[in-house]
């Protein structure tokens, strides 16, 4: 007898296009979507989380979202710059013409002294009011936005009382000038032609030899005729000198305008020598006296003594 009826176990026919027809269901599938869970896999649709998530993968941040974040993040580094490495200041007097003009920008090294460097000759330099020399002298009323910009070191610093002037002498080093004369530094005439402003003599008015103490330096103007610096402020404690502990840094570039762009290196006249042998002349100088002292006396003294046995 045949046995006209089929098992539900029988395999699927298989197409003419490589596709099987399940008899069961009549539909249509391919080897590969016998393999896929349900679903289209799109997020939401029942299907497997893992396989939805690596077709889509997840829709990036919008910018207005990491905006604040980026602006925190900028704002942190140029506070962190202006406290430990550069800070822009404004020139606001002649004192320091021709380098530099009213209304200049400088960026300020203050990375250098966090490792030790002292002030040297020649450099130009910002340093806070050692007490007395901006007296009644009014500092600018900037806005609240100003005073966020230069807090954050955005802008140049607006309301703290600094100046800026070139460092003549350091810690040790004995200055003098003569009225209408050149400076002379450790007893070494300088030549200053080099950044002295057109027309402006070294020194109108005589002073010293004047002893700078340690760890102090003399500053003055390169303008030297429209320029407060230690020579009139020698009434004050420290005589006209200023603490290397005042000092914010040293001034390496004007940066604005662009059309002054320059660096600010240290002339060359205070890279003689001279200066630094006439200085350690000094005390060894100071040293032979007090060790030729005694004996002088005692050859006195010895010779006293033999006049009075005669």
């Amino acid at each position: 007898m045949a046995v006209g009826a089929r098992s539900g176990h029988d395999e699927p026919e298989k197409r003419a296009d490589g596709a099987f027809r399940d008899d069961t269901t009549g539909d249509d599938v391919t080897g590969d979507e016998q393999a896929q869970p349900p679903g289209d896999g799109t997020p939401g649709d029942g299907g497997d989380a893992a396989a939805g998530e690596g077709k889509y993968p997840k829709k990036p941040r919008s910018f207005w979202k990491e905006l604040p974040l980026l602006v925190g993040i900028a704002l942190v580094l140029a506070l962190l710059i202006k406290t430990f490495l550069v800070q822009a200041f404004s020139i606001p007097s002649e004192s320091m013409m021709n380098t530099l003009q009213k209304g200049d920008r400088v960026l300020v090294d203050k990375l250098t002294p966090w490792f030790g460097s002292e002030p040297e000759r020649g450099e130009v330099v910002v340093f806070h009011d050692p007490g007395g020399w901006l007296e009644g002298q009014e500092a600018p009323k900037p806005n609240v936005v100003q005073k966020f910009l230069s807090f954050i070191g955005l802008m140049p610093s607006a309301e703290e009382k600094d100046l800026i002037k070139r460092v003549i002498a350091v810690g040790g080093d004995t200055i003098s000038c003569k009225e209408g004369g050149k400076v002379v530094l450790n007893g070494v005439a300088l030549d200053e032609s080099a950044y002295l402003a057109p027309g402006a003599v070294p020194c109108q008015d005589s002073f010293g030899p004047i002893k700078v103490p340690k760890d102090r330096i003399w500053v003055m103007g390169d303008n030297r005729q429209n320029s407060l610096d230690s020579r009139f402020h020698q009434q004050l404690p420290g005589g006209g000198t200023v603490s290397n502990d005042e000092v914010v840094g040293r001034a390496v570039v004007v940066a604005w305008p662009v059309t002054r762009w320059a660096t600010l290196p240290i002339p060359e006249v205070f890279d003689q020598p001279a200066l630094d042998k006439a200085m350690a002349a000094a005390p060894m100088g100071a040293a032979g006296l007090a060790g030729a002292l005694p004996l002088v006396l005692w050859r006195r003294k010895k010779q006293a003594a033999r006049h009075t046995a005669e």
